[in-house]
């Protein structure tokens, strides 16, 4: 069966830019289908002389593209610098966890917080949880999360911090969890691959089946390219996700051709919805949806 994947055209902007320009996004988001609705939660990104990832939105849609806002945190309420990809989930035991992506002030260092509440429209004040803290040697940022049975597993974009100057360089490791909260790692999920478009880095982005697994990813072959990643894709084989066809699957044709953080949404019809942030134009980023399959 062909592989759904997104697609620019024909896509519908959920969210725009916060304003014109470079360095303007929104987007970075994770979506999930709770009870007949989707759950969206993203960042919004403005200009260095503005701060870079400023806030959290989550917000809920029954036709997947008209939302409705739910809540937001704001990342002076976490002591970050910036916020890059969120994530939020239902929990097995019917609470609502949101994960963040928080920039330690003044350093390359990224932490990952989790946010648990009873509802959505209560994790701003929810308990928080320092859940993967990164280290000395390593930043963690932009979690994929799927989590069925109790079983929990997240997908980490990871990048090392012991090379100044190479900080951006990306790979996706895999850690397991019983409840969460606590992981332990798993080993490498998906590394760059030399000579190729993907060469600087590697970010795993969605989980689109599990038999084999099959990732969306963003890649990029240089340190200039960060930010402006593109959407690859990966199949397991022989106990390893190695990409598919030697090439990018989805690219913005505008300005950095970004396209990139793409998530997916299998929907009880068999089409498959993804969001995804993309490149306009003028270099800012939208946040936009597309349908495919059937």
């Amino acid at each position: 069966m062909p592989v759904p994947l997104p697609r620019l055209d024909g896509a519908h902007v959920v969210v725009p830019a916060p304003g014109p320009g470079p360095g303007n996004w929104a987007g970075a988001a994770s979506a999930t289908l709770v009870d007949g609705t989707i759950y969206l939660t993203y960042r919004v990104r403005r200009p260095l002389g503005d701060g870079r990832g400023v806030s959290v939105v989550v917000s809920r849609s029954t036709d997947g593209v008209s939302f409705e806002h739910v809540c937001e945190v704001r990342r002076e309420d976490f002591g970050a610098e910036s916020f890059e990809r969120p994530v939020v989930v239902r929990t097995p035991e019917g609470g609502w966890r949101l994960y963040l992506s928080c920039a330690t002030p003044g350093s390359k260092h990224w932490w990952i917080e989790a946010v648990d509440a009873d509802r959505p429209e209560a994790l701003p004040a929810g308990r928080r949880t320092r859940t993967l803290p990164g280290s000395d040697e390593e930043a963690v940022k932009d979690p994929v999360v799927v989590v069925d049975d109790s079983r929990w597993r997240m997908w980490v974009c990871c990048h090392p911090l012991t090379d100044v100057g190479h900080e951006d360089r990306m790979t996706t490791r895999l850690a397991m969890s019983d409840d969460g909260l606590t992981w332990r790692w798993d080993g490498v999920a998906l590394a760059p691959t030399p000579g190729s478009w993907d060469a600087r880095g590697s970010r795993v982005t969605a989980v689109l089946g599990t038999d084999p697994l099959t990732v969306l990813y963003d890649g990029r072959a240089t340190a200039e390219q960060n930010w402006h990643e593109v959407t690859g894709l990966a199949v397991e084989r022989e106990g390893r996700l190695v990409p598919e066809r030697g090439n990018p699957v989805a690219i913005s044709p505008h300005s950095d051709r970004a396209l990139r953080y793409a998530t997916a949404v299998r929907l009880p019809d068999g089409t498959t919805r993804f969001y995804f942030e993309a490149a306009r134009p003028d270099g800012a980023h939208d946040l936009y949806t597309s349908l495919a399959g059937g």
